[in-house]
């Protein structure tokens, strides 16, 4: 589990095949830059631009994550060098400063405009249809690994087009200063909404009489 709140920006260095055919994953491997990582052990969790992947080797500043296919698939910013946001997972005495992520990729959205506004910066991201009716007015998103704070929902005829207002100290601190028109991002919803929806979908399949959930 994880907050949303990048604790430093790394770099993927390099990307090794695991295998020789095209199903195949790779091996990242990641300097860490400002993350310490002397409490990190082999097998913890942590997050790369929003995705949750496991610490299979360490040395230095840098650790390595293994990558399937299917997450390659599924993901942005991780097949290709370059600065990711990272993030490791919460302990129980740590602060919560966003919101509760998961740390597993929901959908991957396109940034459709990044532009200043006044000291600010607005970024506006299409999501897929799918996730719109997870997105909700002041309600919570993670952008690639980021917990923000959703400003403007509007359903469209591609998918769902939301608003969020990105602070400056946002911008310094994470990859998010690197996006551009077309860029793709990885979206997680909200965990609560998640659940709402569940309960709510169980209740109509359960019919009347019927508890539908426990």
């Amino acid at each position: 589990m994880f907050t949303g709140i990048v604790a430093a920006v790394g770099s993927i260095q390099t990307l090794t095949p695991l295998g020789g055919n095209a199903d195949a994953g790779v091996r990242l491997a990641i300097d860490a830059g400002g993350l310490p990582l002397a409490d990190v052990a082999l097998g913890d969790s942590i997050a790369i631009n929003g995705a949750c992947m496991t610490v299979v080797a360490k040395s230095g500043t840098r650790f390595e994550v293994d990558v399937s296919r299917e997450s390659l698939n599924r993901t942005a910013g991780l097949d290709a060098p370059g600065e990711v946001n990272l993030e490791k997972a919460l302990t129980l005495a740590d602060r919560l400063g966003g919101h509760l992520v998961s740390g597993h990729v929901d959908g991957l959205g396109t940034v459709r405009r990044f532009e200043p506004v006044g000291e600010s910066w607005e970024l506006v991201v299409e999501a897929p249809r799918e996730l719109g009716k997870y997105l909700a007015y002041k309600g919570s998103i993670v952008v690639n690994g980021v917990s923000l704070t959703v400003n403007r929902v509007e359903d469209t005829a591609e998918g769902c087009e939301f608003s969020i207002n990105l602070i400056p100290h946002t911008i310094q601190v994470t990859t998010l200063k690197h996006l551009k028109a077309g860029s793709r991002v990885n979206l997680e919803i909200d965990l609560i909404a998640r659940y709402v929806e569940r309960m709510l979908s169980a209740g109509k399949l359960a019919g009347p009489g019927h508890a539908g959930i426990g």
